[in-house]
């Protein structure tokens, strides 16, 4: 069930019989039709497991499943906070995101907890530390669209084996595809006696896949 974008911060989707979604708890702006909501406490599509890793993870951010009775349809609006609202669309691989920042997804996509350690190493484990979102992130895969939230907009930038890209830790939403990460360090003697004007940490992305990077350093 594709998203529609309303404007830059509203997204809308429609919901038939069989059919079902999971969103941020009070991200439902407007609704028509026989929409039920319902608190979630499995985890989403990833069950139990998946439940398990996010209490672990500390990401608190609950859930909220959305569907429909047996004959009906509806269409849900969801926004949240006047984010801006970026649709990812996945033909099989893998989005990694910070749990804040996903709004609402498809249910037909396999809800995971990946230890961003594995990706990186100790690097890894950094990068959570300096963004101050945790150790771990939230994996989306399968086929279907899932809807995040930014600063001021997302822009899409494709990560190659011969073209790295590095990001602001702070500005990084998500990413998808068969990335690696790891926390590199600009930080030079003149930064280190406070007349350095460049980014201390980067978050270099290599590999094959895309990164979603938003136009504001603030968090969510």
């Amino acid at each position: 069930m594709p998203f529609e974008a309303l404007n830059s911060r509203m997204v809308q989707a429609t919901i038939a019989p069989g059919q079902r979604m999971y969103s941020q708890r009070g991200a439902m702006l407007a609704y028509r039709g026989e929409v039920h909501f319902t608190p979630n406490i499995q985890g989403g599509q990833g069950g139990v497991g998946s439940m398990i890793g996010r209490r672990i993870a500390g990401e608190a951010t609950p859930l909220m499943t959305v569907e429909v009775p047996a004959g009906r349809t509806g269409t849900v609006m969801f926004g949240h906070g006047g984010h801006h609202v970026h649709v990812v669309d996945l033909t099989g691989e893998t989005l990694y995101v910070e749990a804040d920042r996903l709004l609402a997804f498809d249910g037909s996509l396999q809800q995971g907890t990946m230890f961003m350690g594995s990706q990186g190493g100790v690097m890894g484990m950094v990068r959570g530390q300096v963004t101050g979102q945790g150790l771990f992130t939230t994996t989306l895969k399968g086929v279907g669209s899932a809807a995040v939230m930014a600063h001021g907009g997302v822009i899409e930038l494709p990560i190659t084996p011969q073209r790295p890209v590095h990001v602001d830790p702070q500005a990084y939403v998500a990413h998808r595809g068969d990335v690696r990460n790891k926390l590199s360090t600009a930080l030079g003697w003149r930064d280190m006696v406070g007349r350095g004007s460049g980014e201390a940490f980067q978050l270099e992305l290599s590999g094959q896949g895309t990164v979603y990077v938003q136009a504001s350093e603030e968090k969510l």
